[in-house]
């Protein structure tokens, strides 16, 4: 297949299960809930090491949000369900409960076909030491946690689902500024798809990674055959032209979400075509082995269905 001079190789992404959920962060304006948010999802670019990946999904308007006032939905996503909800409630503690004016409220309530309810401001009413009080509106329990600029109000609980991680794509340029270019034209089209986010950062990863290493203390490391430097000593999948690769991942509520979010990236980055450096783009896999949501990315390609950029199920 080739799109505007770039060839898409025929082979597809491998990602695997994982548990996610969504946040919803209010405060006075969007410089402050962007401040928590920001917070909240640092240092959340992949599972390897941080426990979590997390990032913004987009901003929100007042009349979008559970109290009226501008905020941010974030998403989070762990390989299981402990351990999301350790780093959920400790990091909405060091950076929401903290940020002034921020508050919290469940961003999943119904959509999906299994939702669990995981703590979200349970747990961190105790801050309040006995002063906290809670409230019940529409069938909800939300916290008041007295503070020292007025109030912390959190919901109790948020929904948590089954989802999809490691969903991704290579681009392989003749530059390392044209592979960029292609990478930043395809995240801003990314970013309009709801229900997904790229957690590295801004949105893309320079060191692609295989499973294993020759030592052994190591789950991951360089993906050799993808750099450029090594095509003279190592079993490369890179042509002569090729100088610089770069990739992004994908995590999703759903598989759907991450085929509609690979399917604007890949055409994006095709936009800027063969006479930008673009040559190929590409994806990694583990030949199956890894995970059971295989992402073809010429199947995806021709799916014109996918075209729709309204949410899944959002």
């Amino acid at each position: 297949m080739i799109i505007n001079g770039v060839s898409i190789d025929d082979t597809f992404a491998e990602a695997f299960g994982m548990r996610g959920t969504r946040v919803i962060i209010t405060a006075q304006n969007h410089k402050w809930a962007f401040n928590a948010a920001n917070a909240m999802t640092g240092f959340a670019t992949s599972v390897i090491a941080c426990g979590v990946e997390a990032a913004i999904e987009r901003e929100l308007s007042g009349d979008e949000t559970p109290d009226g006032r501008p905020g941010y939905s974030i998403l989070m996503f762990a390989m299981g369900s402990a351990v999301l909800m350790k780093q959920l409630e400790t990091r909405l503690g060091q950076c929401v409960l903290t940020c002034p004016t921020a508050a919290a409220f469940s961003g999943i309530d119904s959509g999906y076909p299994e939702i669990t309810r995981i703590n979200l401001g349970k747990n961190l009413r105790f801050f309040g030491d006995g002063f906290q009080i809670s409230k019940k509106f529409g069938g909800k329990r939300y916290w008041r946690v007295p503070v020292m600029d007025g109030e912390f109000i959190t919901e109790e609980t948020t929904g948590m689902i089954r989802s999809v991680g490691g969903g991704n794509f290579l681009i392989l340029a003749e530059s390392q500024p044209q592979a960029l270019a292609a990478c930043e034209a395809a995240i801003e089209a990314m970013k309009k798809i709801p229900n997904v986010i790229m957690p590295f950062p801004g949105g893309v990863v320079r060191s692609g990674s295989k499973v294993g290493s020759k030592y052994k203390t190591l789950i991951a490391s360089t993906n050799d055959a993808f750099c450029p430097t090594l095509k003279g000593i190592t079993k490369t999948e890179l042509s002569p032209e090729i100088e610089s690769v770069m990739e992004i991942v994908i995590d999703g509520l759903t598989e759907l979400d991450i085929r509609k979010a690979t399917r604007v990236g890949i055409a994006a980055a095709c936009a800027l075509g063969a006479e930008n450096g673009i040559k190929r783009v590409s994806a990694g896999n583990y030949g199956g082995k890894l995970g059971p949501y295989h992402f073809k990315l010429r199947e995806i390609m021709e799916d014109d269905s996918l075209s729709n950029l309204a949410g899944a199920t959002a």
